[in-house]
């Protein structure tokens, strides 16, 4: 997401670092091409013109500190006024009231409400420890309820339906099926409709009267970008809703819709969609998503996805097998499986200040694959003992996993060079001075200190 604007914006940053003083001339002129960049990324017209003011009125007042240079401070003033123009800070759900508390899902036909429903079930579930109900109200789209209900028994969360009937009714009914099951919140799905159908944006007016929901969801669709954002506008004029949830946003490079939403309706972003799996759903931080987008990393998304995957105890045996030499390939194969549940390296890489460019360059996450399914040939015995992997071993574990003899004997080779790096890193770790020398290495010129295996480029 946000790819080509990233993109654009590094560009002018480039320019800007290599000037000496802020002057009219050169705020102007950079600030030309950001907006230039912004429009293409499709944020709204009036958007771009506020947000392009407000930084130029802010860069030439500004003062430039002895040990800031004058493109630092303008980046540092792009990216104040991008948080403020992505919505200030994240807000979590709100649980307001006695229970059950009711979130109303609203948007267009094939914005994807259902799906985010299903998802937003997981993450109130997983997150914040809620006990959710989905209720089906969509009695208009074939099959909506059954996709509804699959949903519901993929994450083992209750569904109530009618089957097709009176989307009011049902709703209320469906908040009181919840205080019998013990429910402590209810999403309520509602069907699709336009903006401009009257009789369904009264009925929609007629559930939210109906159940009284605490949180009001447009749910829209982040790829159908400046549409989406003036679409938002017309519901919330009507139904004032508490904010918005952007589905699909890992499939749009643009992120117009996300950057403009806060502006044109005065809601904020609320939730993204980053993938299609089910916890592919995420509280959006816009701090965060601002540093993204001007290149700086997400070092604090990336820290939450690794403590939600790894397992502390399991991380100090992992660090002490280590640090003893005793890594095998087991480890090897577990370490990469919990790396993928935290998403794709690219998207990890992305994350840290600076690898953006080189995550798009240089990551084959078939290779990772390709690697998974070689260890996953292997017997116990031989992850244990990779010595006696001799080969006939090797032909039998290249036609297992469906590779070739040379891509077996690479993913080996690499195995023994993290376990010299490990025996070097541990034997220095036990002497006098030994975490010096080790800090020495991995400072000294060219980035990998002599260590073997490293990535190349990194």
């Amino acid at each position: 997401m946000f790819e080509q604007l990233t993109d654009k914006l590094d560009n002018v940053f480039r320019r800007l670092r290599g000037q000496h003083q802020i002057t009219e001339e050169n705020v102007s002129e950079s600030l030309r091409e950001v907006r230039v960049a912004l429009l293409a990324a499709d944020v709204h017209f009036q958007t771009v013109k506020e947000f392009i003011a407000a930084v130029k009125a802010k860069a030439l007042g500004a003062e430039v500190l002895a040990s800031v240079s004058p493109g630092q401070m303008i980046v540092k003033i792009l990216h104040d006024e991008m948080v403020t123009l992505l919505g200030g800070q994240s807000e979590e759900p709100r649980f307001a009231g006695s229970p059950p508390v009711g979130i109303l899902m609203m948007g267009l036909q094939g914005s994807g409400k259902t799906t985010a429903s299903g998802k937003l079930a997981m993450l109130l579930r997983d997150k914040w420890h809620r006990k959710p109900l989905l209720v089906a109200c969509d009695v208009y789209r074939p099959a909506a309820i059954e996709q509804l209900k699959v949903l519901g028994a993929q994450l083992g969360v209750p569904v109530y339906d009618e089957g097709l009937g009176d989307p009011v009714r049902i709703a209320k009914n469906g908040l009181q099926a919840a205080r019998e099951q013990g429910c402590d919140t209810v999403i309520f799905d509602t069907a699709g409709r336009l903006q401009i159908d009257d009789d369904l944006m009264i009925e929609l007016e007629k559930i939210q009267a109906a159940v009284k929901p605490s949180e009001r969801f447009f749910v829209a669709d982040a790829m159908t970008g400046q549409e989406a954002v003036n679409v938002a506008k017309t519901f919330n004029d009507r139904l004032d809703f508490t904010g918005v949830i952007l589905t699909k946003m890992d499939g749009d490079a643009r992120g117009g819709a996300a950057l403009s939403v806060k502006s044109v309706t005065g809601k904020p972003v609320r939730y993204v969609g980053t993938g299609e799996k089910l916890d592919a759903l995420e509280l959006f931080h816009p701090d965060r998503m601002a540093s993204r987008i001007l290149g700086m990393g997400d070092v604090l998304t990336l820290v939450e996805k690794a403590q939600e995957v790894y397992d502390e105890k399991e991380a100090k045996q992992l660090q002490k097998k280590m640090m003893g030499n005793k890594f095998d390939l087991n480890d090897f194969l577990m370490q990469l499986r919990q790396m993928k549940k935290m998403g794709s390296m690219a998207d990890m890489m992305a994350m840290i200040p600076g690898m953006g460019k080189l995550a798009n360059a240089k990551v084959d996450e078939s290779k990772l694959k390709y690697t998974e399914a070689i260890l996953s040939s292997m017997t116990a015995k031989e992850r244990i003992s990779p010595k006696i992997i001799d080969g006939r071993r090797r032909f039998r574990i290249a036609a297992g996993s469906g590779t070739t003899l040379q891509e077996v004997n690479q993913v080996l080779k690499q195995f023994e060079q993290m376990q010299k790096m490990m025996k070097q890193v541990s034997g220095m770790a036990g002497k006098v001075g030994g975490m010096k020398q080790l800090q020495k290495m991995m400072h000294s010129k060219g980035g990998g200190g002599g260590f073997p295996g490293r990535f190349p480029g990194m």
